[in-house]
């Protein structure tokens, strides 16, 4: 990862939610091979999912069924795994190691956080709640909250305007390369999460990100001011 002092500019931290604060790779394997169980075929393995838990449905569907959007079946099949994912929101869904820890260090230090997340409000609201962070997010901006979702700019810019924050004084963190295409474009600065989902089957590398980071608590001396507790 790169490395610098604190950032004392830092107003505001947004992260995606999929891969980045929480592990929902589990219960989103389970409803896709529920699909899959339904129609008689065998499971897949969590390992063979999680890399793909980040897009949702629609990367899901594609490992478990090989179908696309615009595929004779896909909608159905669509419509049917977001109701089984509803159903077990957050069985096995927990915060990532470090998370936890992370957040409270930045609401220790006064740093608002929100969440831009491309999944929809009908399954973003209640797995925040259930999560316990609703009531601690500055903002929580879904997949069908602004016009477009990620990698378009407009859920970043969203949370911005929503937490009156300029984009220079923003940034975002997010496990895939269309988080890091949307910080960019939105004019923030943006952080790799090498330790998500998309990491294990993409060049981090090569996302263009501002800043890379293996784990949650290598976020912190690079948004907060510099201190004895941050300093190598």
């Amino acid at each position: 990862m790169k490395h610098r002092s604190g950032s004392a500019d830092v107003r505001l931290v947004l992260f995606d939610l999929d891969g980045t604060l929480a592990d929902t790779a589990p219960d989103l394997a389970g409803a896709v091979n529920a699909c899959l169980e339904a129609r008689g075929r065998p499971p897949l393995p969590l390992e063979a999912l999680r890399p793909w838990a980040s897009h949702g449905a629609r990367g899901l569907i594609q490992q478990a069924f090989g179908l696309y959007p615009g595929d004779t079946g896909y909608e159905r099949l669509r419509v049917e795994f977001v109701d089984r994912y509803e159903a077990a929101l957050c069985r096995h869904t927990t915060l990532f190691p470090g998370v936890e820890a992370m957040l409270g260090t930045l609401e220790a230090a006064g740093l608002p956080w929100g969440i831009v997340t491309n999944k929809v409000a009908r399954l973003t609201d209640p797995l925040v709640r259930l999560l316990g962070l609703d009531t601690r997010a500055a903002c929580v901006v879904s997949g069908d909250t602004a016009v477009r979702p990620k990698p378009d700019p407009a859920p970043i810019v969203y949370a911005l305007n929503a937490c009156s924050c300029a984009p220079a004084a923003g940034v975002y963190v997010g496990d895939d390369q269309r988080d890091i295409q949307a910080g960019r474009a939105a004019g923030v600065r943006t952080f790799a999460a090498a330790y998500g989902y998309s990491a294990e089957r993409d060049d981090v590398a090569g996302w263009q990100a501002d800043y890379v980071i293996g784990r949650p608590a290598d976020l912190l001396p690079l948004v907060l001011p510099e201190s004895p507790a941050h300093r190598a």
